[in-house]
């Protein structure tokens, strides 16, 4: 019994040891009252080629989106999926790619701490959850967060 449940703990421990991607510095955009939108940022870097295909936080619609300059005017758009090539970090940042919340109800102030999943995919279809708690920060606010975020 002791080996078998030896056994079962360390098929699992490889899932967790063997995570794709790294997700660092994530933060939320602050709001102020009334606003109904806002971003959340983060450098994310995969062993292997991999797509970040959803985004989802409780109590809020969330989409992966980009910002683009077309025919010279700033255009955002949502995304169906990021593509993150192997060994390269693809930074989402204001002006970028980003995680779009829609529908905030309450304003979202600096220090306040944000659930967000976000699943990723692999070019063999398989995919992995990352969850993160992230902390809100006023735009102007230039430097990461104290504790320097990193998730695997």
């Amino acid at each position: 019994m002791k080996k078998l449940l030896l056994a079962s703990v360390l098929s699992i421990v490889p899932a967790v040891l063997l995570a794709q991607v790294t997700v660092t510095d994530p933060w939320v955009r602050a709001t102020v009252p009334a606003q109904k939108a806002t971003g959340a940022f983060m450098q994310l870097t995969s062993k292997t080629d991999a797509r970040l295909v959803e985004a989802s936080s409780p109590g809020l619609r969330t989409e992966i989106h980009e910002m683009a300059l077309q025919d010279n005017v700033m255009r955002m758009r949502q995304l169906d999926w990021l593509d993150l090539p192997a060994g390269k970090t693809v930074e989402l940042k204001p002006g970028g790619y980003h995680v779009m919340f829609f529908d905030v109800k309450n304003q979202i102030k600096e220090g306040d701490v944000i659930p967000l999943k976000l699943v990723f995919e692999g070019k063999d279809k398989k995919r992995e959850t990352v969850e993160l708690k992230v902390p809100a920060r006023a735009l102007k606010s230039a430097a990461p967060a104290p504790s320097g975020h990193t998730s695997h």
